[in-house]
């Protein structure tokens, strides 16, 4: 076993978990959020969209929360930004790095942005070359990898081939996202195999939804290979719009209770993320989804 000393984790419960809340969650809360992140010791934080808010509307005030984040030395904070538009409005916010997507899944691209693979990759090839030469670091988050609400079980060479149309137009890092969390282990780590063929092991994180019950094997299993970065979500927040029926992201607290249990280190606090995963599930008004966190809290209630 190749197991990292220290892991990476990318909160993005502020953009991927929140997007598909129906009620408007106000800026001034997302930014609160961001602050407790930050606060808990995240070093990597998902901020917001720069997205249509006739397709997005809980993302319409992406500028107003970056403009009012108390930023702190050492923290990078990203937004997506699915196109031209989206990116010379993020531009304007000064993020440390931008996210575009791409799906292993034809038919989940179809869906979810009306155009092939190989046509989001050619709509993206712009916005990576004028965030590149804005000096901005360019990651690419990869859906579907393993399995799609609409084809199924996906082939690892889809995904290799995603991998590789993403470094062909300069994205420096990318994602193996389970965004449906039908993966188990093996399946996974067939994903990050292909996707290594492009990328190194430095430049490959893991995104795992826990629809299964999966998540956390899947992240030991990458943990196993070597992959030492992965994106979660604080209070296990969001789910995906495109895929009925995916519960939320692996929540950040299990995560690390994982990481800390095998001596793995990440710069966080435990309790203090459990405190941003209350204060933003109490304004949501739900307990938070993460294992960890209800446990925490019933031994602090004890």
């Amino acid at each position: 076993m190749n197991l990292p000393s220290r892991v990476k984790l990318v909160d993005v419960g502020p953009r991927d978990g929140l997007q598909n809340e129906k009620a408007p969650v106000p800026a001034g809360v997302k930014i609160e959020l961001v602050h407790r992140l930050q606060a808990a010791g995240l070093k990597d934080i998902e901020v917001t969209s720069f997205v249509s808010p006739k397709w997005v509307p809980q993302m319409a005030d992406a500028a107003s929360v970056m403009a009012g984040i108390q930023r702190q030395p050492g923290v990078r904070y990203s937004v997506l930004t699915p196109n031209m538009t989206g990116f010379e409005a993020a531009l304007k916010s000064k993020p440390d790095e931008i996210v575009v997507f791409g799906a292993a899944s034809e038919a989940f691209s179809q869906k979810n942005i009306n155009c092939s693979i190989a046509e989001s990759i050619e709509r993206f090839a712009p916005v990576v070359a004028a965030a590149r030469a804005a000096g901005i670091f360019v990651r690419g988050a990869m859906s579907c990898t393993v399995g799609c609400p609409y084809e199924g079980e996906i082939d690892p060479a889809r995904v290799g081939y995603l991998a590789g149309l993403m470094k062909g137009i300069g994205v420096q890092h990318v994602g193996v996202a389970d965004t449906i969390g039908v993966g188990t282990p093996r399946k996974v780590q067939r994903a990050v195999e292909a996707t290594l063929r492009h990328f190194n092991i430095d430049d490959v994180s893991g995104h795992f939804h826990d629809t299964y019950g999966q998540a956390l094997a899947n992240t030991l299993a990458c943990l196993e290979m070597g992959v030492w970065q992965y994106d979660t979500s604080v209070a296990g927040l969001g789910g995906c719009p495109y895929a009925k029926g995916a519960t939320g992201n692996v929540a950040s607290e299990d995560v690390v209770y994982l990481l800390h249990g095998m001596g793995i280190e990440t710069g966080i606090d435990l309790d203090k993320l459990v405190d941003a995963g209350v204060y933003i599930s109490d304004f949501l008004q739900r307990k938070p989804n993460s294992r960890a966190a209800t446990a925490i809290l019933n031994k602090r209630a004890g």
